[in-house]
């Protein structure tokens, strides 16, 4: 660690980063509709990073070969904007409940970063039986959020 700046040496991170996690559960939304699932508003002057995300939906919670999620799309949005590389899938990248894939996406200076999913028409199969309808939905949002010393200073001691 150098001491003299508070940074870590490994990661560039100030050792005096806080941590978000924000998570919550819904019925999945009606079609053409979104819901957000998770959100987390950095603090003005701050910078952040996404450490990881999870997503739910109650068929995979019966059964890990549920991936896909036909008539839902998942995004990652910063202020609105889908980000890269999580603009649209629609299936199950990090399931709830096991430790996913840790991301390391960085989120600039009072980002809104949220998780979203969104319902859309289901593209005609040729199997004659419908796919089974996802009901319930959830995601998870995990980062770190420090203060930007390019505003000068340093933040104020709680």
């Amino acid at each position: 660690m150098n001491e003299m700046h508070g940074i870590c040496h490994t990661c560039s991170i100030p050792v005096d980063a806080g941590y978000f996690d924000e998570a919550s559960f819904h019925e999945a939304p009606e079609l053409n509709k979104e819901i957000v699932l998770a959100q987390y508003k950095l603090h003005p002057n701050h910078c952040g990073v996404l450490m990881s995300f999870a997503q739910f939906t109650d068929l995979y919670a019966q059964s890990s070969t549920q991936v896909q999620t036909p008539g839902l799309q998942w995004q990652i949005r910063c202020n609105g904007q889908p980000r890269d590389p999580y603009l649209t899938f629609e299936y199950i990248l990090n399931p709830w409940g096991y430790s996913g894939m840790p991301v390391q996406l960085r989120l600039e200076e009072g980002c809104l970063i949220e998780m979203v999913v969104r319902k859309v028409p289901v593209p005609n199969t040729v199997e004659d039986t419908p796919a089974p309808q996802i009901t319930r939905v959830g995601g998870r949002i995990t980062g770190r959020y420090w203060y930007n010393t390019d505003f000068g200073g340093a933040p104020n001691r709680l």
